[in-house]
């Protein structure tokens, strides 16, 4: 069920090249996610929603939410393939470190099912679904609720960034020699930023 309490679903008939794609917005406060069905260049609304995570709950904990959250997500809805969204390098060290813990356990909940991650950094997504890569969380929230032809609840900012995550997958699937994801590794932002290294 999405969070305005309907439900977006196409009934599978075995259609060749149908895919259920899981995007997810890695958070330890919210985390969202997402998931899409897709036949050829069709793309529909499956679910979104947000898992809120108590502040007063230790780090540890949350992971280990999460994980769980995610592996209920995959039993249910038996998805393909896993997009997540890379984090966003910031100047809180900390803060990049409990992010990254969050999305290798996200990653990890996928790889244990034996499901393919790709990594999306958050300019690509952007750019992806409005062609612009600056463009503003509800930039893209319009235009994903255009080409998925539904009311998106704007109190769900982190499942319509999961949403944006699963749909920037299906369009790169959907381009042949794409590069995929990975714009945002760590490769890069150690060579950007060497002063970071203690």
């Amino acid at each position: 069920m999405t969070p305005s309490g309907q439900k977006y679903c196409i009934i599978c008939d075995g259609m060749k090249g149908e895919k259920i794609i899981l995007g997810v917005d890695p958070g330890t406060n919210i985390m969202g996610y997402a998931l899409i069905r897709t036949r050829g260049k069709q793309a529909t609304l499956l679910t979104y929603d947000v898992m809120r995570l108590s502040p007063k709950e230790g780090h540890t904990l949350k992971l280990k939410r999460i994980f769980e959250r995610c592996l209920a997500l995959v039993k249910e809805f038996l998805p393909d393939e896993m997009a997540v969204e890379a984090p966003f390098f910031g100047k809180n060290v900390q803060s990049m470190l409990k992010l990254g813990r969050a999305q290798g356990v996200i990653m990890a909940a996928a790889m244990y099912r034996d499901i393919p991650v790709t990594e999306y950094a958050p300019r690509k997504i952007k750019q992806s679904i409005t062609g612009n890569g600056n463009a503003s969380k509800e930039q893209v929230s319009a235009m994903l609720s255009r080409t998925l032809q539904v009311e998106l609840d704007h109190r769900y900012m982190d499942a319509s960034d999961a949403l944006g995550v699963a749909l920037c997958h299906h369009f790169q699937s959907a381009m042949p020699g794409a590069a995929k994801g990975k714009a945002g590794s760590w490769d890069q932002f150690i060579r950007k930023n060497p002063d970071r290294l203690g």
